[in-house]
């Protein structure tokens, strides 16, 4: 099944020529009312009408994480204020988050392609889908939530959390299909096991899982714990969040992206240089049809490759394989991206602390872990009453975590000089998990 059959199946020629006019457009939008653009093209000795087709795009500068926390919180915006209807923000860099605005047509378009992807997945108005992507300010919630809506489709909005209540939902409300992350459906799992639930006894036949890594071996043991096929949606809150991309339910193997809202490139990692198709290398996505925040060849970090080959079920847009990691030192928790200098900015903010830690991410069940081993100093670590001292400042940190980058962490003080010294920013992760 496809949803929008006029655009989905375009022709190479006619959906390139749609993309180009399309670039030139945004390109223009994006240097007359965003001063950051206008910046950079003029610091590279270009204007908007020098590119003239897809093959000149390599000569625009990217744009990095790093130029939207720079540019916070709305400076990256293309219209004003009051043309903005809604608001999303997801992790960042250096304690400040990424800040995403739509306008009521952003968020018009962002509805379809959510509900392509549905389609996609072979859902149709009939369907009732549970919704356990986590709503509120990060995109995952609302964006399938409006998807599904759009769909003619019912909607539980459960949200993330509460598993023996979502649980009594499955098994109650009768859903068609779920939402959320991989490793919540192995939680989910891994619960109504324990309750005695009969999994394949549910009307469950379809999940859409993205959010964070994962590999066949959990597609297979998710497939095999609900007797459902389970496929692969991706997006990012800058990109536009969920829907920019996902399996078809005839194929299952790469991720359709809808080229025409989208351009997408694959890039080396080190060197920026665009790859040939079929090498791995990172995303770089140009957004052609957003009118509150546009990104212009946006480095994603996240590594995959391009898949050329025909799918069967008949959309002419090019495919990504299944996201392989990431080019940065970001580091996934239960679908959030975390990257270490965020966690550093809390700790130097603790005086009692050295400025060396250790993070340790693992998985206990289904769940992943983070314990975050931090040195204390020494005035600290020889006062007589450090028991006391040490586990208030453990759970000021905890909830520093918490309440500055949303995440949950187990907090180790450790004595000065114990840990080992870092030889770069990956050297400060340890990940003992098994994707």
């Amino acid at each position: 099944m496809i949803y929008n059959e006029d655009f989905e199946t375009l022709p190479r020629e006619v959906l390139e020529t749609l993309q180009v006019r399309r670039l030139q457009q945004v390109l223009q939008r994006a240097y007359h009312t965003v001063g950051f653009y206008k910046k950079t093209f003029d610091k590279a000795g270009i204007r908007p009408d020098d590119i003239k087709s897809l093959a000149d795009i390599g000569r625009v500068p990217f744009t990095t994480k790093q130029d939207i926390v720079d540019n916070y919180p709305f400076g990256l915006f293309a219209v004003p204020m009051s043309n903005i209807v809604r608001l999303h923000a997801s992790s960042g860099m250096k304690g400040r988050a990424t800040v995403v605005g739509y306008t009521k047509r952003d968020i018009e378009t962002w509805s379809e392609l959510m509900t392509r992807c549905f389609v996609a997945a072979g859902l149709t108005k009939n369907d009732i889908i549970l919704n356990a992507f986590s709503y509120g300010l990060f995109t995952g919630g609302l964006g399938v939530h409006y998807g599904a809506e759009k769909l003619g489709a019912s909607v539980i909005p459960t949200s993330g959390g509460n598993t023996k209540r979502q649980l009594m939902i499955l098994q109650d409300f009768g859903p068609t299909a779920i939402c959320c992350t991989p490793s919540y459906a192995l939680t989910l799992a891994a619960q109504g096991r324990e309750m005695g639930v009969d999994l394949k006894a549910l009307k469950l036949r379809v999940g859409i899982f993205g959010g964070e890594p994962w590999s066949d071996k959990i597609r297979q043991a998710i497939e095999d714990a609900f007797g459902i096929k389970a496929l692969d949606l991706y997006g990012m809150t800058e990109v536009m969040g969920p829907g920019v991309s996902i399996e078809c339910i005839e194929g299952r193997k790469g991720m359709h992206v809808f080229e025409d809202h989208f351009i997408v490139e694959m890039v080396h990692p080190e060197t920026g240089a665009i790859l040939p198709p079929g090498e791995q290398g990172e995303l770089v996505f140009t957004t052609l049809t957003k009118e509150a925040f546009p990104l212009i060849r946006y480095r994603t970090r996240d590594l995959s490759r391009f898949i050329i080959e025909p799918c069967r079920c008949g959309r002419s847009h090019i495919r990504i394989d299944r996201i392989k990691g990431r080019s940065d030192d970001a580091i996934s928790i239960r679908g959030v991206n975390v990257f270490p200098a965020q966690i550093e900015s809390v700790l130097t903010g603790i005086k009692e602390l050295e400025p060396k830690y250790r993070l340790i991410v693992d998985r206990a069940g289904t769940m992943d872990t983070l314990e975050i081993q931090v040195e204390v100093n020494e005035k600290i670590f020889s006062d007589s009453g450090e028991v006391r001292v040490l586990q208030n400042i453990e759970r000021r940190i905890a909830k520093d975590m918490k309440d500055y980058l949303g995440i949950s962490a187990k907090i180790k003080l450790v004595e000065p000089n114990s840990l080992p010294l870092a030889e770069g920013k990956t050297a400060q992760v340890l990940d003992k998990r098994q994707i």
